[in-house]
């Protein structure tokens, strides 16, 4: 048993923070900016692994700020808000316009284990051949770098190659390389680490600055992804101890909800009787304080852990 997975089977829902000489350390040669990503990516390991974090809430939430990232550094206005409303509120036939894809993209990568068939669903403007020959590292793309070196090396391989061929795919070569990320770790499903982390000119660096570029990104993004994952953990530990004490019927179904999705609006608990049920076991749960209010509205209202 893990430190982590002991600590919270005692009723303790804090992870161990990142070690101080891992968050204060001045990474300022190449090999020391390895080093540290070395020892954050050994880090988030454990709490990838760990059985009281919430693991898909967790991952959607990393979502939303890969998602916001790369907004930003397209140059558009869209933040965490706004990019909720325009997936949340989508009607069958509506488009959630650019923003509200990149987050789309994001969202279904995160969704599933790592397959062609589940990173096509994310990136639909790619055929499933050119994925299965970047996740296979041969065929028409020159990825003969992707099998060697860690795993850094092979994302920024990965991030390179993509945008060589198709350089207007930011956001696929960014997604593409979070799936290799996990793949050399061993872990399951995509954990974006890399896109938050990255600094608006980084898309454009080459060979040995950008494999920098993506190591400092990866530390930049270690404590926030640890203190989101002790948060989370914290959040879900008070949900199961109130969830017995919940009548509604269906109260179960959208309790597990609340534990794997970013956000919800209270038409989506399905399992509540009516729509003015959910309204009132969301308030109900607000109340307790074990989920929030996500937008401060008064209608249109989003909830979440």
């Amino acid at each position: 048993m893990t430190y982590q997975s002991a600590a919270i089977s005692n009723g303790q829902t804090t992870l161990p923070h990142l070690p101080d000489w891992v968050t204060s350390a001045r990474a300022e040669t190449p090999e020391t900016v390895a080093f540290l990503s070395g020892a954050v990516l050994a880090h988030l390991h454990l709490v990838v692994g760990c059985p009281g974090v919430p693991q898909t809430l967790l991952r959607e939430r990393l979502a939303l700020r890969a998602a916001e990232a790369c907004v930003t550094r397209a140059g558009r206005p869209e933040r965490a808000g706004e990019l909720r409303d325009a997936v949340q509120f989508l009607q069958p036939g509506d488009q959630a316009g650019p923003a509200g894809e990149t987050y789309l993209s994001w969202r279904r990568a995160v969704e599933r284990p790592i397959s062609v068939r589940a990173l096509h669903r994310a990136l639909p403007t790619l055929a499933p051949e050119q994925i299965a020959t970047c996740l296979d590292g041969c065929g028409p793309y020159d990825l003969s770098g992707l099998g060697q070196g860690g795993p850094i090396v092979r994302s920024a391989a990965m991030i390179e190659t993509v945008l060589a061929e198709i350089p207007r795919e930011t956001v696929a070569a960014q997604i593409l390389a979070e799936a290799v990320l996990a793949k050399a770790l061993s872990w399951e499903y995509p954990v974006p680490l890399l896109s938050a982390g990255l600094k608006r000119g980084d898309l454009r660096k080459r060979g040995d600055d950008l494999r920098l570029a993506c190591h400092r990104a990866v530390i930049a993004s270690a404590t926030e992804a640890t203190r989101l994952a002790t948060d989370l953990a914290r959040r879900a530990a008070r949900l199961h101890g109130v969830a017995p004490k919940l009548r509604a019927k269906g109260a179960g179904e959208a309790v597990a909800l609340f534990l794997a999705r970013d956000a919800l609006a209270p038409s989506a608990l399905t399992s509540l009787s009516s729509d003015r049920a959910a309204r009132r076991f969301c308030d109900r749960l607000v109340e307790l304080g074990v989920i929030r209010e996500l937008t401060g509205r008064d209608t249109f209202r989003l909830y979440g852990l």
